[in-house]
């Protein structure tokens, strides 16, 4: 039975039939629904643009007259200031509150909670009004010892401008949205990796910057971009400041004098879908830089031979039997086709 198990030195090995199964004729799915809506929501569509070109409210040449204005091209600079300065001290405020929060220091996560607590707990709104009454409820700012006259005093207004108060408002309420974005990116890295950087004798600052960091940024990416995107249109608020030089109020001084709301209206909308469309452009971009190597599967592995050249060795036409459980006649294993079992 050996014998017929593993054949003999001499035997030659012998190549086994390649079956080949028949192909699959796949028929594509129709989905008539889809087409049917679709029809709908261009006919719709068409209907509006066509009912919008030619309704006099919207007043397209005034849309036109305005679009490229001297003044609201410069409010669109403010804008993107107001956004660019808020969303970098954001940025850098909400990383340090969110170390503050994985902190193993009560004291510190307290603090840090307290202040997220306070500043997502209240409209940005309500904040932005606060911080444009700064200077009447601090009209001076001095540091010095209690009881005692201070040793540097200067008056607020001549610090806190309208457009830095108006960025302080918007970073410190966008460092609490920050901090928790921060913290997820940062806790959706396996503690393993933390564990194999410290076995390789790195530090905390090159764990951060080179291990953790690096894979957190797939989780912190998209929701920071939102963030910017968000930012650019919550800079319409700082009226309540108040701030008039960004682009809504801008607008909205142009329609006082015009008496005409609606086309600059489509002014400021126009200008806003721009910005935020060239903003979710480098947002892909970057979402697809620091998303390399997640989700790509490798391709599939060939065999180095074919398969039909795959031979065994002993006598192909005898094959091994084994006795059965219950000790009757012995049992021929499958055979004959691919994956066994007699043809």
């Amino acid at each position: 039975m050996s014998d017929a198990q593993g054949g003999t030195a001499e035997s030659t090995p012998r190549s086994q039939p390649f079956y080949e199964s028949e192909p699959i004729t796949a028929i594509k799915l129709k989905h008539p629904g889809r087409i049917i809506l679709a029809v709908v929501l261009v006919v719709l569509a068409g209907l509006f643009i066509f009912d919008a070109a030619n309704r006099e409210a919207y007043n397209w040449p005034e849309v036109g007259k305005y679009l490229f204005d001297t003044r609201i091209v410069t409010a669109v600079g403010y804008t993107l200031m107001l956004t660019i300065y808020s969303m970098v001290i954001a940025i850098i405020l909400g990383v340090a509150l969110a170390v503050m929060r994985l902190s193993p220091n009560p004291i510190v996560k307290a603090v840090a909670w307290v202040y997220l607590w306070i500043f997502r707990g209240t409209p940005v709104y309500v904040q932005l009004v606060f911080w444009g009454l700064f200077a009447v409820i601090y009209p001076t700012i001095g540091f010095g010892l209690p009881g005692l006259p201070p040793v540097f005093e200067f008056e607020t207004k001549a610090i806190m401008t309208a457009f830095t108060l108006a960025i302080i408002g918007l970073a410190l309420n966008e460092a609490a949205y920050m901090a928790e974005i921060v913290r997820a990116g940062l806790l959706s890295v396996d503690s393993g990796q933390d564990e194999a950087a410290i076995a390789l004798g790195l530090g905390w600052w090159h764990t951060m910057t080179r291990v953790v960091l690096p894979q957190a940024m797939r989780v912190i990416i998209p929701p920071t971009g939102n963030e910017v995107i968000s930012m650019l249109k919550t800079t319409s608020l700082v009226s309540a400041v108040p701030f008039t030089l960004e682009l809504f109020m801008k607008t909205k001084d142009i329609a006082a004098v015009t008496y005409n709301p609606v086309p600059m209206l489509m002014v400021a909308s126009a200008w806003y879908l721009v910005v935020t469309s060239v903003l979710m452009v480098g947002q892909y971009y970057l979402e697809r830089h620091f998303a390399k190597g997640v989700g790509q599967r490798p391709d599939v592995m060939k065999p180095t031979v074919e398969t039909g050249v795959i031979g065994i060795t002993g006598d192909v036409d005898h094959h091994p039997t084994y006795p059965s459980a219950g000790g009757g006649e012995n049992i021929v294993p499958p055979h004959s086709r691919p994956g066994g079992g007699a043809a």
